[in-house]
């Protein structure tokens, strides 16, 4: 007989037993060897879910993720295209490929080089410093910025109008040299165009120093006036210069005749070509245009001998020396490294009111650097 305490088990296992023995004893089945585990698999009751019932982990992604990785698979697979578009032109249209890779590049180099100037802008501001407080290399970058903006300002302007940019490409692919800033050459034509700059250039020079030879035979003080006539008939017979031979009258181009308020309006415009800058403008005009960019060039002088020559780049020192009247296309960077020592040491040893020298030193020192074999 079971009793009925045994068909309701108390709890747990100890109840489940007690009611598997009373279900043995019942049917007679108290002689078979059954294991209580089995037992207990057989008739316990199935369990209840675990609570709160736990979901398989999904991945969430939000919105902002998944437009990231939108725009990533854009960006790679729009690269990749172009690679292959670069190839391709590279294989089939190579003299195009050549100035389809120069444009882009010089776009990429000129978004940094505007980045660069609106962070040195914002330094100046924020530190409150001026243009000639500035390290070498900012001040070279700010300078070279304001040419290439002035020379780029009239074509963006001859853009706006419709379909004027038509002409703007034409005009860009007709005259380069004329129309495109410095980083849009290419390596050729950077060769090409900075030799043709500095052929017209050039071309004053002789002008130069034959005024310089006339003025000297009206000098009052004799030994002056044999020192100037000396250094000139020396450049003339193709020598180059000592250093020292052009401060020995530093005192002339302080005041009369060769200052620049004393100079005539012939020989402003004439330095004015050596200098790069247009001589079609009054004559009270490029007085102070020239005075401003030699001023400019002496503070640059000054923050580069604090930097060191040793300091700049083989590219950097070439820009220099071109800047500063040397064609420095056809130097090795040895040889214009030696010669911006001598130019910065003739530049840094000058007053601002002997800028004049500074101007005339430029055709004096490079007329014949190395024989003028080179240019």
């Amino acid at each position: 007989m079971v009793r009925s305490d045994d068909l309701v088990p108390s709890s747990g296992v100890a109840g489940m037993a007690r009611l598997g023995c009373g279900f043995v004893l019942r049917f007679g089945l108290a002689g078979l060897p059954v294991p209580a585990a089995s037992l207990y698999r057989t008739v316990r009751p199935p369990e209840p879910p675990p609570w709160p019932a736990l979901r398989p982990a999904v991945r969430q992604f939000s919105a902002k993720a998944n437009s990231k990785t939108v725009i990533s698979a854009l960006v790679s697979k729009a690269k990749y295209i172009n690679e292959k578009y670069e190839r391709y032109l590279e294989r089939t249209f190579p003299r195009f490929y050549v100035l389809y890779s120069t444009f882009l590049k010089g776009i990429r180099v000129f978004y940094a080089e505007v980045k660069e100037i609106r962070r040195i802008k914002a330094n100046m501001a924020h530190k409150n410093i001026q243009f000639y407080q500035l390290p070498y290399r900012e001040m070279e970058r700010l300078r070279q910025f304001r040419r290439d903006l002035i020379k780029a300002i009239p074509i963006g302007i001859l853009a706006l109008p419709p379909f004027a940019n038509y002409l703007v490409l034409l005009l860009m692919y007709l005259f380069p040299r004329q129309v495109l800033i410095r980083h849009f050459w290419t390596p050729k034509q950077q060769t090409e165009f900075l030799d043709a700059y500095h052929n017209t250039r050039k071309e004053a020079y002789a002008e130069v120093i034959d005024d310089l030879m006339h003025l000297s035979h009206f000098l009052a003080d004799p030994q002056l006036r044999k020192r100037m006539l000396h250094l000139c008939r020396k450049v003339q017979e193709g020598s180059h210069p000592d250093v020292i031979e052009l401060k020995a009258v530093r005192t002339l181009f302080e005041g009369h005749p060769f200052s620049i308020q004393k100079l005539s309006a012939q020989q402003v415009k004439v330095l004015s070509r050596v200098l790069f800058l247009t001589p079609r403008l009054p004559p009270f005009i490029l007085r102070y245009r020239l005075r401003t960019h030699l001023l400019e060039l002496s503070h640059l002088d000054r923050a580069m001998l604090k930097l060191g020559v040793r300091e700049l780049s083989d590219e950097e020192v070439q820009v220099a020396c071109y800047t500063r009247g040397l064609n420095s296309v056809h130097f090795s960077p040895l040889q214009c490294r030696l010669w911006l020592d001598q130019w910065l040491e003739l530049s840094c040893s000058l007053k601002d009111t002997e800028a004049s020298l500074l101007a005339h030193g430029m055709v004096l020192l490079s007329t014949n650097y190395l024989s003028s074999s080179k240019g």
